[in-house]
């Protein structure tokens, strides 16, 4: 077990408040610990705002803040500050996995008081977090005597951006993430997930996200119609209407705007993870970070199917073989899908039954061959979007796991959501989630979830809850026209930061001649392996046919490369064009560089590694011929001391 270590915690024992020249105002700034971001709460007419500056430059303009309530009045207004206290936190703490085993948590933090000057006379809390990478807010309604339930209609949240920064977005979809990014000036957005990402013209970048979510929807950003650069948070509803129905007291998710003044800083960012709360699972020994292949890339390409058939790619003695094909080169797991019953009777929300196998698919067979192998066999849970009836599986299912030595879990959730009109990132999908995660954890079981609620660094909490995908990944270059050259270059700017993704690199057959002939991966074989280190997930699938991996010489790399890192540093970037990641792990490092449809050669200080040490590179590049559309298969490999 890793256990969290404080080293000491700071308290700020002043507080500034600044006053303008109207009386009615009253404003206190809260300066990040190197001084460089500020948040500045306005109370102005008994309604709060708040500023963001970055470099003494002002990056978000006066804001509103509050809510509006179902049958209440609005609690957004008439405040008086009852009081507002300081104070600051530094502390380092363990990881159980990560891009780097120690986390450093330096903010400063302010909580403002505000009561209601007219009856019912309620309170508000405003909690506002300053830290060296971004600032954050969130909203906080304490226990008070008369006041129990709130059903949110709205959170009047404001984001009035001071510039029409270049934006890299996605639509604000309640049900789906997996799209295509488009680069257009805020002003051209009409609704967009989040992260949300932005650059100025001078390279200052910003980040709006969210963290720490408990009970609450997500948040997606719209445009205002009045004015073209401020978005609106959009809170995904329920069936009736209704934003949130919380119990008095309660937290929102905090409102995170990471801020960087060159795009590879946003990368290093650990705001989102600082936010979380500490690590809620006591005993971690059995949470493993670690590659992973699969009866899966047959499925996506036809050469298998879900469904028993006299394709079922889902049999005791196919699995068996890529259990063996694990064992033999070092790769610690092997996912299985298809494996249990109701696959040909598809339909959106079908009762899978997670515990019933097809007849070909022995599963406590297939797990004890796994367990004496050494190999961790990780189970598969389609729901079809029905998670009202998979959460009466989740106990009978993981309990069975559990006895047969099964420690990971994929889950998945295609279709409309089961309970009908709820959506796949609404309150009740985010207690669906939380729900499923905690049972997983009382059962030792690893979660990777797919289309599901996105990634707000949770995984601080619940380690158990490795990756999740809700991104277009590599399984649409099987499927359609696949995704262009500058896709993975934009991820890393955009949805990697708020967790880790479930990309799926890792294909070194280019082609699929034998199963889709018109159909192909829109990469060179260099930038797939380079894939496995650029985006970051501590389950990382080398997603290929082992076919494709036998005596081919590039398969070293993915035999080679972790899934877990000690460090990271990031040597360049540009959002949608190129990134160069490097990691650590014991005492070597792994360099990934990608770019977009664009040869480019870079030179870069290799001034991260230890002075004292002699190293040896080995280098899996493109090759001399190599073209993403024309020569996508040439490759090298050298050494250099």
């Amino acid at each position: 077990m890793k256990k969290q270590f404080l080293s000491f915690i700071i308290l700020v024992s002043s507080i500034a408040f600044l006053f303008s020249s109207c009386s009615h105002d009253e404003m206190i700034r809260l300066d990040s610990p190197d001084g460089k971001n500020n948040i500045v709460f306005i109370l102005k007419d008994g309604n709060p705002y708040y500023q963001i500056i970055r470099d003494k430059r002002l990056v978000v303009d006066t804001s509103a803040l509050g809510f509006e309530l179902k049958d209440m009045l609005p609690l957004e207004g008439d405040f008086k500050m009852e009081k507002a206290v300081m104070s600051g936190n530094h502390e380092r703490w363990e990881t159980v996995w990560g891009q780097r085993n120690k986390v450093m948590d330096h903010h400063s933090k302010l909580t403002v008081t505000l009561k209601e000057q007219k009856e019912p006379n309620r309170l508000l809390e405003l909690e506002f977090a300053a830290f060296d990478d971004g600032v954050a807010f969130r909203y906080s309604v304490p226990e008070q005597e008369g006041l129990k339930n709130l059903e949110i209609m709205k959170e009047a949240t404001k984001f009035r951006l001071a510039e029409d920064f270049s934006a890299w977005w996605i639509p604000g979809d309640y049900d789906n993430h997996e799209f295509l990014y488009k680069n257009t000036p805020v002003s051209a957005i009409d609704s967009a997930n989040t992260p949300l990402t932005m650059e100025s013209s001078d390279s200052l970048c910003l980040s709006i996200h969210e963290a720490a979510p408990v009970n609450y929807p997500e948040m997606r950003l719209k445009r205002s119609k009045e004015e073209p650069t401020t978005l609106l948070c959009d809170l995904v509803p329920w069936p009736d209407g209704v934003k949130a129905k919380v119990e008095v007291p309660f937290k929102t998710p905090w409102r995170t705007i990471q801020l960087a003044s060159a795009a590879s800083d946003l990368i290093t960012s650990t705001m989102i993870l600082n936010l979380n709360e500490p690590n809620a699972i006591e005993e971690t020994s059995w949470i493993r970070p670690m590659k992973y292949i699969g009866i899966w890339w047959g499925m996506h390409i036809g050469k298998y199917t879900w469904a028993i058939g006299p394709k079922h790619g889902a049999t005791t003695e196919n699995t068996k073989a890529y259990i063996d094909f694990a064992a033999e080169n070092g790769i610690p797991g092997v996912l299985v899908e298809g494996w249990n019953k109701e696959w040909e009777n598809w339909v959106d929300g079908v009762e899978f039954p997670m515990t019933k196998a097809y007849p070909d698919y022995d599963l406590e067979q297939v797990a004890s061959y796994a367990g004496n192998k050494g190999v961790y066999l990780i189970a598969h849970n389609e729901t079809a979007a029905n998670a009202e009836w998979y959460e009466k599986e989740v106990d009978s299912a993981f309990a069975l796991y559990q006895r047969l030595g099964i420690h990971a879990v994929k889950t998945g959730y295609v279709g409309k959501i089961r309970p009908l009109g709820q959506y796949h990132h609404g309150q009740w999908m985010v207690n669906h989630q939380a729900r499923v995660i905690e049972k997983a954890a009382e059962h030792q079981l690893m979660i990777d979830a797919h289309e599901t609620v996105k990634a707000t660094g949770l995984e601080r909490t619940w380690p158990n809850f490795m990756t999740r995908e809700w991104a277009r990944g590599n399984e649409y270059e099987a499927w359609s026209e696949g995704n262009p050259p500058d896709h993975t270059c934009i991820l890393p700017f955009t949805r990697v930061l708020a967790g880790p993704l479930d990309y799926t690199p890792g294909i070194i057959g280019i082609y699929f001649k034998d199963y889709k002939p018109d159909n192909r991966i829109h990469t060179t074989l260099a930038k797939q392996l380079a894939l496995m280190v650029v985006i970051y997930s501590p389950f990382q699938m080398a997603a290929d046919l082992i076919e494709n991996y036998k005596d081919h010489p590039a398969f070293q790399f993915i035999r080679d490369v972790p899934a877990d890192w000690d460090n990271t540093v990031v040597l360049n970037g540009k959002i949608g064009d190129f990134v160069t990641i490097a990691r650590k792990k014991n005492n070597i490092w792994y360099i990934g560089s990608i770019t977009d449809e664009n040869k480019r050669e870079f030179s870069f200080l290799l001034d991260f590694l230890d002075e004292k040490v002699n190293y040896q590179a080995v280098i899996y590049a493109d090759g001399p011929g190599a073209d993403w559309v024309s020569n996508p298969a040439d490759y090298i490999i050298e050494k250099k001391l």
